[in-house]
């Protein structure tokens, strides 16, 4: 049976294929701009794509993909769906089950380019109805082309959740313990860090996920010390060591 070009891809499909456009544009340091006269396309019609404003359709896809010369469909085909219960291999949990993780989080981790500051943006956990599954979207990002959305697993056995990005498999990796009684989650993320031009360096820091609402003052981006966010955060986000949700061995 022909599929039709205008065919638009699941909200699941277009937010990993939205992700790992923003990479490639990081990576290869090209505008959107640029990208959308290569793929002729107007800019309106990718813009409104990356932000999750509109789904992908086939044809665009095929466009940004010829543009790009890379794969963005392969990793991405649609799984059988059981709506009200994620498949196994997210831990076959029921949206009742976890409908108290759901929420938007103040999400902080040691920055990357400052050892005293501490990077701060905002996590949306929310179901997915079509995909039948939780998912995460990052925002309030300083560094927006490296905004992160994925999937959630939430296995029985581990007691812990999991935010994991898979962008033809090349993974992201957050592992957090299941909320306290106030709400907060801390543990462990591994990803890569962007070196000198192409470079990217394997690097794992602790991290926090505090809900938005438990939070005031609020302020998102590179939180320096002496801003008058930086002590609260720096508490929170040592409480990931001090407890301890989560070790960092020595060598």
């Amino acid at each position: 049976m022909d599929v039709s070009a205008e065919a638009k891809l699941t909200d699941d499909q277009s937010r990993l294929i939205a992700t790992q456009i923003r990479e490639e544009l990081a990576r290869r340091r090209i505008s959107r701009q640029l990208l959308a006269d290569q793929a002729k396309i107007s800019i309106a019609t990718l813009e409104k794509a990356l932000s999750g404003r509109r789904p992908f359709t086939l044809a665009t896809t095929i466009r940004l993909e010829q543009a790009l010369g890379v794969a963005l469909r392969n990793n991405h085909a649609a799984a059988p769906v059981t709506h009200g219960v994620a498949p196994d291999e997210l831990g076959f949990y029921s949206r009742r089950a976890v409908q108290w993780i759901e929420g938007a989080y103040l999400t902080l981790r040691p920055s990357f380019g400052d050892k005293d500051a501490i990077y701060a943006y905002r996590t949306e956990i929310a179901w997915d109805e079509a995909s039948s599954r939780l998912t995460f979207k990052e925002s309030e990002r300083l560094d927006a082309a490296f905004t992160q959305a994925g999937l959630v697993s939430v296995p029985a056995p581990s007691g812990h959740i999991y935010l994991i990005t898979n962008v033809h498999g090349q993974y992201r990796l957050i592992i957090v313990t299941r909320p306290t009684i106030s709400g907060d989650m801390f543990g462990i993320l591994t990803t890569l860090q962007v070196g000198r031009g192409a470079q990217l360096t394997p690097v794992a820091a602790p991290i926090a996920l505090i809900p938005v609402g438990a939070v005031n003052p609020i302020e998102f981006g590179r939180i320096a010390a002496g801003n008058p966010c930086h002590e609260t955060y720096r508490k929170a986000l040592r409480r990931t060591l001090e407890e301890p949700f989560a070790l960092f061995l020595p060598v």
